[in-house]
């Protein structure tokens, strides 16, 4: 279903700097690729991820290693276990965390349950399964003891180099330049926001430094997401009805509803308000020429006006409407009386 839009109209009745840090040193095993989006709400895949990447010339044996992760701030660690090798130019897929939106990921080489956070964390890689226990500051984790990588992004405080790498979401990864082989040792400067692309052992090599042979590739992804056109415009944002004497029925008042949508299913026009304050009135609505009909009072189901079969022309669809009182007005006390009427327009 298409996104909904509205406008508020309101009614009134008167008288009535980071320091740089770096890693120990430049490993040839890095962080590829980090996808914290899994499973949430528009995610492509329906888990999270760390990529893994041999930016050097020879195969390393993974036996004891680990990936570690720590939110933003933290200094506490979890540890996800590694096994293997990775041959030069080959990835290596580490699954962790998910849900139930998303495509399955390509079979991994490794799995853990810890769940990355979107807007900021920490990865490292370690030759070893102890828990790091640094992080709360930008260079505190340089020269940890078995620190093969650090790639702090979003709001993470300690990363390599200025500045951490972007922070994530659910259709965007942090990739590292190069198809995996830049490191410069900054964290900013080496990884941009883009599509995830999750690759694991099975994946084409690619060859960093030198020059390619037959079956090494590189590859960069691709994405757009589409969005629905819907939108709603008043051509004012008050009625006023003036001073209005208890038992009349003052004269309804035209408010004009442009509708931009691209829903070829059509599109639903609909009001509700608040009462009337400090005593409610009957207040109506109805398009240009009919009976007013009552506009209910939030939280009651708002009333439609109009429902269209078809999207808008590209000019969009006009409708007058009228609103005014269904009935004269009630003797109440003096007193300037005001409410608020708010239209929805909703993609069928």
């Amino acid at each position: 279903m298409f996104r909904s839009a509205l406008v508020v109209l309101g009614l009134a009745l008167l008288a009535f700097a980071p320091v740089a840090s770096t890693a120990a040193s430049s490993s040839s095993i890095v962080v590829g690729e980090i996808f914290a989006g899994g499973g949430n709400t528009g995610a492509p895949y329906a888990n999270d991820y760390v990529q893994l990447f041999n930016r050097g010339s020879t195969a390393v044996d993974l036996s004891g290693w680990s990936v570690q992760y720590a939110s933003a701030a933290s200094t506490s660690w979890s540890a996800t276990p590694l096994a293997g090798s990775i041959p030069a130019g080959a990835h290596y897929l580490v699954a962790l965390a998910g849900g139930t939106v998303g495509a399955a990921l390509p079979t991994s080489d490794a799995a853990g349950t810890t769940n990355l956070a979107a807007t900021g964390g920490k990865i490292a890689v370690v030759s070893n399964a102890n828990a790091l226990s640094c992080g709360a500051a930008a260079g505190s984790c340089a020269g940890a003891a078995g620190l093969q990588d650090l790639v702090g992004y979003g709001t993470a405080t300690d990363f390599e180099g200025t500045a951490a790498a972007p922070a994530l979401s659910a259709t965007t990864a942090a990739s590292r330049a190069g198809g995996g082989c830049t490191d410069t040792n900054d964290n900013a400067a080496d990884f941009t926001a883009v599509a995830p692309t999750p690759r694991n052992s099975s994946a084409a090599p690619t060859a960093c430094g030198g020059t390619s042979t037959g079956g090494l590739t590189s590859s960069v992804g691709v994405g757009v997401d589409l969005q629905p056109a819907i939108s709603l415009a008043l051509d004012r944002s008050t009625v006023a009805f003036g001073n209005v004497i208890p038992g009349t029925t003052p004269a309804p008042v035209t408010v004009t509803a442009t509708v931009l949508s691209n829903d070829t299913a059509g599109y639903s026009l609909t009001v509700h308000r608040t009462s009337f304050a400090p005593s409610d009135l009957p207040l109506g609505i109805a398009r240009a020429g009919n009976t007013l009909a009552a506009i209910p009072v939030a939280p009651a189901a708002d009333l439609a006006v109009v429902t269209t079969s078809a999207a808008s022309p590209a000019t969009g669809d006009v409708w007058a409407t009228s609103i005014g009182f269904t009935g004269p007005l009630p003797v109440l006390a003096p007193a300037h009386y005001a409410a608020t009427v708010t239209y929805t327009v909703l993609g069928r």
